[in-house]
C-alpha cells in the first residue's frame, strides 16, 4: 500500500494460476448421503422419474384432500357449537324470568284486593329490575341529560325553559344497554328555548 496526496492506492497481490485445492471427502459417519447428479446414474430413466413424480403428485393430492376434509369438519363443528351457544344462551335469562311469571299469576289471582294487587305489581317490577341488573342490563340516563342521538331517540322538540336547550325534557320510554351495546334507545322529548 502506498500513500499519495491523502489517497490510498491498494495494490492487489498477483493472482496465481494454480487451482484451489479440493475439499476433503465427506465423513461417512456423519449421516449425510450425497446424491448422484442426473447424468451419473444409468439406472434412472425418464419412466422411473415419471413414476416418482406421479407417486409424489398422488401423495400431495391425498394430503390436500385430507386437509380439506379436516377444515370442512372443523367448520361444521364450529357452526354447531355456535348454534348450540345461541340456542342455550337464552336459557339462563328464561330460567330467571320464570319466578316473575309466577308472581304475575299470583297478582292476577288477587286482583280483587286493590291494595295487595298494587303491592304485588310493585314487587314484580322490582324483581324484573333486579333480574336485568344481574344480566348486566343498565338503564340509559335520560331526563335532564344533554340530548345524545347515540342513546336517545327524539320523539318531538318542545319549547321549554325548565331544562337547558337541547336537553331531555321528558322520558317517554326508557332505553337500555348491556355494557357498551345499546339494546334500545330512550324515547324522549327534547327541550328547545322558547323564542
Amino acid at each position: 500500500m502506498s500513500k499519495t496526496n491523502g489517497q490510498t492506492d491498494i495494490q492487489e497481490p498477483p493472482q496465481s494460476k494454480e487451482k484451489e485445492p479440493e475439499l476433503p471427502a465427506a465423513d461417512p459417519g456423519d449421516g449425510f448421503v450425497e446424491k448422484a447428479s442426473a447424468g451419473q446414474s444409468p439406472a434412472q430413466t425418464p419412466e422411473t422419474d415419471l413414476q416418482k413424480l406421479r407417486a409424489e403428485r398422488d401423495n400431495l393430492f391425498d394430503r390436500l384432500a385430507r386437509s380439506q376434509a379436516e377444515f370442512d369438519n372443523y367448520r361444521k363443528r364450529a357452526a354447531k357449537e355456535n348454534a348450540d351457544f345461541r340456542d342455550y344462551a337464552v336459557a339462563d335469562a328464561a330460567k330467571a324470568l320464570l319466578p316473575v311469571i309466577d308472581n304475575f299469576s299470583l297478582a292476577l289471582n288477587n286482583a280483587g284486593n286493590t291494595e295487595e294487587f298494587k303491592r304485588g305489581i310493585d314487587l314484580i317490577h322490582k324483581q324484573l329490575q333486579d333480574l336485568l341488573a344481574k344480566l348486566n342490563v343498565q338503564r340509559v340516563p335520560a331526563k335532564g341529560e344533554p340530548f345524545d342521538p347515540r342513546v336517545h331517540e327524539a320523539i318531538e322538540m318542545v319549547e321549554s325553559n325548565e331544562v337547558p336547550d337541547h336537553h331531555v325534557l321528558e322520558e317517554l320510554a326508557p332505553g337500555y344497554r348491556i355494557k357498551e351495546r345499546l339494546l334500545r334507545p330512550a324515547m324522549v322529548r327534547v327541550a328547545k328555548k322558547a323564542g
